[in-house]
């Protein structure tokens, strides 16, 4: 189980034959880094899996960003999930007025990866991980508590993340300036864009 950024970096370069890994991905900005990470390491499939987008404007304008990537020509794959806010808002349900960084975000995060987790289970794949990591809004540590903890329960490897690490969230910024990438300012619930609002 790796649990820091320095070991994660030294076993990628240990990977052969380029494991099949099923990325969890919330929006295009946060994938561009990642992709540049762990694309020479693993055959890359994104899965574009997010229930709690405030509408299916929002949930289809952000999955249209990834067009810009040309991921064809990189051999990578990209799966749209059916979009599902009624799962989210069970999963949250109780908790919608706690605020960013809460047990409500905690729970989002479970909803999102567990749906990575069976799919990948599923369909295949060697491991499973996500993009959320790059974010300094996100909390990494809860991010991987969840990742090995649905290792467990679905038998599917997960693959650490904290990518904010080594200058990552900065690096996200300059590639979305790159390929014109819509950023949002928002994480895409309706609760925090009230947040947002409110301040």
């Amino acid at each position: 189980m790796l649990t820091n950024y320095k070991d994660f970096l030294k076993f990628l370069t240990s990977l052969e034959n380029k494991p099949k890994l099923l990325l969890h991905a919330c929006c295009a900005p946060c994938s561009s880094h990642t992709l540049k990470v762990l694309a020479p390491y693993f055959d890359i499939t994104i899965f574009y899996s997010n229930d709690n987008m405030d509408t299916n404007l929002e949930y289809e304008k952000r999955a249209k960003e990834f067009n810009k990537f040309n991921l064809d020509n990189y051999g990578i794959k990209f799966i749209v999930d059916k979009y599902e806010p009624n799962l989210y808002y069970e999963a949250i349900k109780g908790k919608e007025n706690l605020g960013e960084h809460s047990i409500r975000c905690y729970n989002c995060y479970l909803e999102r990866m567990e749906k990575t987790a069976m799919y990948a289970k599923e369909n295949g794949y060697d491991y499973f991980s996500t993009t959320l990591s790059i974010s300094p809004y996100k909390n990494s540590l809860w991010l991987n508590e969840i990742g090995y903890e649905l290792e467990k329960k679905y038998n599917i490897k997960y693959l650490y993340s904290n990518f904010k690490k080594g200058e990552g969230y900065k690096d996200s910024i300059i590639l979305a300036k790159k390929y014109n990438l819509y950023r949002q300012d928002y994480c895409g619930c309706i609760f925090s864009k009230k947040e947002r609002d409110a301040k």
